[in-house]
Order: structure tokens, then C-alpha cells, then sequence
């Protein structure tokens, strides 16, 4: 548990601001989860584009997608909400949600058939992950890159569910290859900096991003301003 105390540089005759304290407990990353879960879960998407999953099972992913990468995400999401790390909190919610929605879509409905609904569903989900990628691109590229393309994977998913246009679905698969690629090197990488305490593959971190790196007086300046500390949001 870390403890810093609130410091004013103006002169001030409030004795409580000397005495007051701010108290942040340590946990664990929830980031590998979320990465490997995203994995998971986009490789079972990819696999029935591209057909190596039946149609005939598609009932199955769904049920996959519900019991696992929904509740694996969900919990990576609280986690990073618990590090104060909003964005990636946020991400992992959105994508929580969307298998946990696509995923009851795939059991309720028949094999192989497209919905309007579920389409505009995730071009909405995929616009709020775009959104996501744009404002990580200062400070986090390798979460630009890769919510970006999981916005174009939902995007492309989208548009097939509202037009039934199979080389839509195609690029669906196309899209979770590399999506698959890249969230098991990034789970891989976020592992290996939690053992080493360091950076080992890199992510390319810039701005406040990489200086989280650098100790607390390289954030403490900023600390009494954040989320759960300030008094409103």
C-alpha cells in the first residue's frame, strides 16, 4: 500500500491539507487476461469466418464467447478501473459486453442467419472503439494499432450482418488473424514486464504512458488531480 501526501506550493494557513493522505493499494495487471481473452474469443470469431468452424456449430461459439471471454474480459476491465487506467478499463468493458451480446445472439438464433440488430450493434461498438484508438495514439501505439483493427473487425462484421455479403465476412477472418497476433504479443509482453519489472518487448510507450516507468515523482504531480481522488469526476 502506497501512501503520498497532498502538498500545496501556494501559501496556505489549511493545516488539514499537510495532514491529509492518499492511499493506493497495489493489484495485480489485468491486462494479459484481457489481451488473452480478446485472443481467444477473436480466434473463435475468425475461425467461422473463414469456415473452420461449422455453421453447424456456430451455436457453440456463442456458448464460448458467453462462458468465457465474456467474464475474462469483464474481470480485466475491473482491474484496470481498480489502476486507474480508464482507457484500457473502458476498452475491455466495451468488449466484455459485445461477446456477452454477440454471444447470446449466436444461441438464439439460427445458423448461418444474419440480424440487422446485431449489425448495428457492433458498428456502434466499433465507432466507441475507434474512438478509443484515436485517443491512445499519443501515448499508447500499440493500443492504437490494436483497437483500431479490432474497431475494423466489428466494423467489417457489422456491415455483413446488415448486408449478407460474404466477402464482408472474409475480411472479418482476415482481421482476426491479426488481432490474434497481436493481443498474445501483447499479453506476452505485459507478463514479461510484470516479471522483470521492466520493459522487455516493446510497446512503445510515449508521454505519461512511458513515464509511469520512471517512479512515483514523475506522476506524483499529477496524482491529487485523478479519478477516485479529486472530489468529482
Amino acid at each position: 500500500m502506497y501512501s503520498h501526501r497532498m502538498t500545496n506550493s501556494k501559501p496556505t494557513t489549511h493545516r488539514h491539507r499537510e495532514a491529509t493522505r492518499i492511499i493506493l493499494r497495489p493489484i495485480g495487471s489485468g491486462l494479459p487476461l484481457g489481451l488473452f481473452a480478446l485472443a481467444i474469443g477473436t480466434l473463435l470469431t475468425g475461425g467461422a469466418a473463414f469456415g473452420i468452424i461449422p455453421t453447424s456449430e456456430i451455436q457453440q461459439v456463442g456458448l464460448m464467447l458467453v462462458l468465457f471471454a465474456f467474464p475474462l474480459e469483464l474481470l480485466a476491465a475491473i482491474l484496470a478501473f481498480m489502476a486507474r487506467d480508464t482507457m484500457s478499463a473502458t476498452a475491455f468493458a466495451l468488449f466484455s459486453a459485445s461477446w456477452l451480446s454477440i454471444g447470446m445472439g449466436l444461441r438464439l438464433s439460427e445458423p448461418g442467419s444474419t440480424s440487422a440488430a446485431v449489425g448495428m450493434f457492433e458498428l456502434g461498438v466499433a465507432i466507441s472503439v475507434a474512438v478509443l484508438a484515436v485517443l491512445a495514439a499519443k501515448a499508447k501505439p500499440y493500443i492504437t494499432i490494436l483497437m483500431g483493427l479490432s474497431a475494423l473487425r466489428l466494423a467489417a462484421h457489422g456491415i455483413y450482418e446488415l448486408t449478407s455479403i460474404q466477402a464482408w465476412y472474409t475480411a472479418v477472418g482476415v482481421i482476426a488473424v491479426l488481432i490474434v497476433i497481436g493481443s498474445l504479443y501483447g499479453a506476452t509482453a505485459f507478463i514479461l514486464e510484470d516479471m522483470h519489472q521492466r520493459e522487455v518487448l516493446p510497446l512503445f510507450r510515449k508521454r505519461h504512458a512511458e513515464e509511469a516507468f520512471h517512479g512515483f515523482e514523475h506522476q506524483l504531480d499529477r496524482l491529487e488531480a485523478e479519478p477516485g481522488i479529486r472530489q468529482q469526476l
